[in-house]
């Protein structure tokens, strides 16, 4: 089972986003891999205070995390932090760790030159009720900028290949290094010397590649996924590739109303149904069920059917299905139907006389949120 992110950083969910961004620094002191050379388990810490870091450090992942756990960043490419690599780290947090390592960051063993990678890209895919439910496999046609294999890179004279550049300035505090992106290079580390067949300035190329995106069920509009290594590539032949940011749409549904991991149903019935009785099938997303209605039932009423909504992303529970039924009245009659309403005006049966232990309509839709 995996570990608790507030338990790697050793906080309370209740904790600051200082006392969050004191606790990773000082866990990253301790397990960074300049500190410890070629110790596995220092490595593995190092990227869990990372991947701990990377989501509570950041408002709205933290509030997915709060409500739905490992399960809100899991799934296929994993939403959010999953699969951060050294490169991720110390390109995303570098800034966190002051002057213990120096402000140059590299790869592990601390040589100080940073792994390239490619820029992100991002699309949007647009999911029925149905694909919502089950989940689903995507086959999505990106296009993504490639390196060409005949382009040609020399090491970046500026920056010595590592693709930053640092300055030493004399201050009265004493003398401050920063470090910036090399301007030569422009972070890459090489410099072209010659283009491949077909490839731009940086020496890539348009391609396109159909890309498969596993879907859990549960998904929410506005959730976003991840497949790695699926962006662009780096315009280095060292490098890496970027990720493929994945947002999700909801389509919406004829039939039902969604409203978490529940959904809504409306159920019209007639007045002799409602007055007699019925049975009534309610065709699902997955399957169908059958709900009696009982002689005499008002419009309004809500029934509800356990576990027959939308499953929670960690795959433990579903929602409820929220039938609403309402009573269809007639909007034109015959002689016949007429005159046996104008009968029925002053049958004591047909007058309305609501219970004190019938809930308003108010209270129904109180006690449908509660």
């Amino acid at each position: 089972m995996k570990e608790d992110f507030y338990d790697i950083l050793g906080v309370s969910k209740s904790a600051s986003e200082s006392e969050i961004k004191k606790a990773y620094r000082k866990m990253a002191i301790k397990y960074h891999p300049d500190k410890n050379p070629g110790d596995k388990t220092a490595e593995a810490n190092f990227k869990k205070a990372a991947e701990a870091y990377e989501v509570l450090s950041d408002p709205n992942k933290k509030a997915k995390y709060d409500q739905f756990g490992h399960s809100a960043f899991d799934g296929a490419g994993g939403f959010g932090a999953g699969g951060m690599n050294m490169d991720d780290i110390f390109s995303q947090f570098g800034d966190i760790f002051g002057s213990a390592f120096g402000s140059s960051f590299g790869g592990f063993g601390g040589g100080g030159q940073r792994v390239s990678k490619g820029s992100n890209l991002r699309i949007r895919v647009k999911l029925t009720l149905e694909e919502i439910v089950n989940g689903v496999e995507k086959k999505i046609k990106v296009k993504r900028k490639t390196l060409s294999p005949d382009s040609k890179f020399s090491t970046c004279t500026t920056c010595n290949g590592s693709g930053q550049v640092s300055r030493i300035t004399n201050t009265i505090l004493g003398r401050m290094q920063s470090t910036s992106i090399c301007p030569n290079c422009n972070g890459a580390g090489q410099s072209i010397t010659s283009r491949g067949a077909g490839a731009d300035s940086n020496g890539m190329l348009n391609s396109e590649e159909t890309v498969s995106i596993k879907i859990p069920p549960g998904v929410e509009e506005g959730m976003q996924l991840k497949v790695s290594a699926k962006g662009n590539d780096s315009n280095n032949p060292n490098g890496i590739p970027g990720d493929l940011l994945v947002l999700i749409e909801e389509s919406n549904n004829e039939l039902f109303t969604r409203d978490g991991k529940h959904l809504h149903y409306d159920l019209y019935i007639s007045i002799s149904e409602a007055a007699l009785g019925v049975s009534k099938d309610i065709h699902l997303i997955d399957g169908k069920v059958r709900i009696k209605l009982e002689s005499g039932i008002q419009s309004g009423k809500t029934l509800r059917l356990r576990n027959k909504g939308i499953p929670d992303l960690n795959g433990y529970s579903k929602g409820d299905l929220l039938v609403h039924v309402n009573i269809w009245t007639p909007k034109t009659l015959n002689k016949k139907q007429k005159d046996f309403f104008k009968e029925m005006l002053d049958d004591d049966n047909f007058k309305p006389n609501p219970k004190k232990s019938e809930k308003s309509f108010f209270e129904k839709v109180r006690d449908m949120f509660a």
